[in-house]
């Protein structure tokens, strides 16, 4: 009897020190955290939808052709290059190319001040196959000139007005359009790439935006110029120069044709006009 007696009070205690243990272990609930509302998103700005430029209309057309007469210069090679950026560049020198006696690259403009009021878009130079793209193309005074590096490889566009260097950008693999201003007394600019020598591309600045470039097959076409007498220039980076009088009348298209020789070449100097 004494023993069960035990027993009971030996287990009432143990129930006894066990009560404050589990009461503090069963510690109370954090206070929640207040979290900071979330920032409202910002605005999504929608760019301006583009505003088409209105169509030219009025004045007459100019048509032609360049040629070039006699024998063609073999055009020297370009060491291949071992940037595989460059894989499917052309390996002959580009600066006189006559197909079928027709002479391409070479810019067409009318001369002096002209009223007008054509778009002045952009112009854009591009690299592709470490190859300057346009070779040859005008622009107004005042335009702007965009440079655009589609190779996957590092080129850098040094401008030269003459021997002066007018800027010298750094152009990063498949880097973005960038503009570059051109100087305002400067006519024909000349790109090279110092990466790359073999690269070249020039742009004639013309007061007017009555040009054009001759294609492959030697043609070219000046569309909507006001009805007058001009004098028409054809230039060419190793040829020089050859000019035309032209009468243009409303509504109507006029022709004119300029030739060139490896004569021409001579007493030309490299990348100049005669």
């Amino acid at each position: 009897m004494k023993l069960r007696t035990l027993g009971v009070a030996v287990l009432g205690a143990v129930g006894l020190a066990t009560v404050p243990a589990c009461q503090k272990q069963e510690a109370p609930p954090a206070a929640p955290v207040a979290q900071a509302p979330a920032p409202a998103p910002a605005p999504k700005v929608e760019a301006p939808a583009p505003v088409p430029a209105a169509p030219v209309t009025g004045g007459g057309t100019v048509q032609g052709t360049v040629a070039f007469k006699g024998a063609v210069p073999a055009p020297a090679a370009v060491k291949p290059s071992d940037d595989p950026a460059c894989d499917g560049m052309a390996l002959k020198n580009q600066s006189l190319l006559v197909t079928d006696s027709k002479l391409a690259n070479a810019l067409v403009r009318v001369r002096g001040l002209v009223p007008h009021s054509h778009p002045t878009q952009p112009a854009l130079i591009d690299q592709q196959k470490c190859t300057y793209t346009p070779r040859v193309q005008g622009v107004t005074a005042g335009q702007q000139v965009f440079i655009k590096n589609s190779d996957g490889t590092l080129h850098n566009a040094r401008a030269l007005n003459g021997t002066k260097t007018v800027f010298n950008v750094a152009q990063p693999p498949n880097a973005k359009a960038v503009p570059r201003p051109l100087p305002a007394d400067a006519e024909v600019i000349r790109l090279k790439c110092d990466i790359h020598p073999w690269m070249a591309a020039w742009v004639v600045v013309n007061p007017n935006p009555y040009f054009a470039t001759s294609g492959t097959d030697g043609a070219f076409s000046i569309e909507h110029l006001p009805a007058g007498t001009y004098t028409l220039e054809a230039w060419h980076e190793t040829l020089g120069t050859k000019t035309a009088e032209v009468t243009v009348k409303e509504g109507e298209t006029v022709t004119a044709s300029f030739v060139f020789s490896a004569e021409d070449a001579k007493g030309t100097a490299s990348g100049g006009v005669k």
